[in-house]
């Protein structure tokens, strides 16, 4: 951007924001809430979304920022911002299925995605859009989505071949598609707060869990896991969303600021995402506590087969014509 550009966006921001509130009037604030520490990419990113929004209305906008459960656990948090008592939160995608919503579970569908450009594809898209947009009917509005990444499986005893899961009692969150993934593994799936899965690990409640690898970092999950395979077999990711009575009442001025910084923002966090992922695997790597699985081809494959052999069962719910227009989209036969 040239000077004569950036001081000319940086004019317009500044008259913006001074019709943003009346004079002497008390600041807007805006509660964030979310469920993970502040080092993590969506940690980042609300941080990050704060600075933007609190810059440029000169602090006549201030957000709140709750991290690591401090204020709701990942199944009250939905039914809080409804209520109004938080305004904006980022749950995970399958958060919104005991809302009505089934079709954001296919984004927990095991091997949909194979990179983040074909999940791109479907989350910028169409399809993407008109899932934040269904939303609404339950008084939210749909802000974007942020990844968080690809999972892998970590657990006290290696899972390379399909016998070594049968058996494993594995975390995993709330969600139909989840459960059927891990029962088809043979696994028994137990769905526990993400504020409580370490304890949940370090007691031998469960024996292991899915988990993208910086969640794995970030939450110390790898001091008690010994192994962690690298099967990146389902994404993570979330809907950055606010109460719709909220945003209904704020006045256009803010509302486009809040858009911008926003997508400033999803741009960030999708950015670093990955990246964070990699190092996190180093750094765990690098503490000696849990050793690393790559699996071979043909376990790969073997894994593959089993976890999609849910996809059929799993469209009545989702809905088939979803996931035939995500196939279309990616081009999958």
């Amino acid at each position: 951007m040239s000077f004569f550009k950036h001081t000319l966006y940086s004019i317009i921001l500044i008259l913006g924001s001074i019709c943003i509130t009346p004079a002497n009037s008390s600041p807007i604030v805006i509660k964030f809430s979310h469920v993970v520490t502040p080092d993590t990419p969506k940690g980042k990113g609300v941080e990050y979304f704060k600075k933007l929004v609190e810059e440029r209305t000169m602090g006549n906008v201030k957000v709140q920022v709750y991290p690591n459960s401090q204020l709701y656990k990942d199944k009250e948090e939905l039914e809080a911002l409804q209520l109004g008592a938080v305004e904006m939160l980022a749950p995970s995608l399958s958060k919104f299925s005991p809302m009505g919503f089934t079709a954001f579970e296919l984004f927990d569908l095991p091997y949909l995605f194979s990179n983040y450009n074909d999940l791109h594809k479907v989350t910028n898209g169409k399809i993407g859009q008109q899932l934040l947009t269904s939303l609404s009917t339950k008084g939210i509005k749909g802000l974007a989505y942020w990844d968080n990444g690809f999972k892998v499986m970590s657990a006290n005893k290696s899972l390379v071949e399909l016998k070594d899961f049968r058996g494993k009692k594995m975390r995993i969150q709330s969600s139909r598609i989840l459960d059927a993934q891990m029962r088809a593994l043979g696994v028994s799936p137990q769905v526990i707060a993400f504020s409580e899965v370490y304890q949940g690990l370090q007691t031998g409640v469960v024996d292991g869990t899915e988990q993208t690898p910086s969640q794995i970092y970030t939450q110390k999950f790898f001091e008690v896991q010994k192994f962690i395979t690298l099967t990146n077999h389902g994404y993570l990711g979330y809907a950055v969303v606010v109460n719709k009575k909220f945003w209904d009442g704020l006045t256009p001025q803010i509302q486009s600021v809040l858009e911008t910084a926003m997508k400033e923002s999803t741009d960030y966090v999708n950015k670093i995402a990955e990246q964070d992922n990699q190092e996190s695997l180093a750094k765990i790597k690098a503490s000696g506590r849990t050793q690393l699985l790559t699996l071979t081809s043909e376990n790969q494959s073997s894994l593959k087969v089993t976890l999609t052999s849910i996809y059929p069962e799993q469209e009545k719910r989702i809905g088939k014509d979803v996931i035939d227009a995500v196939r279309k989209e990616l081009a999958i036969k």
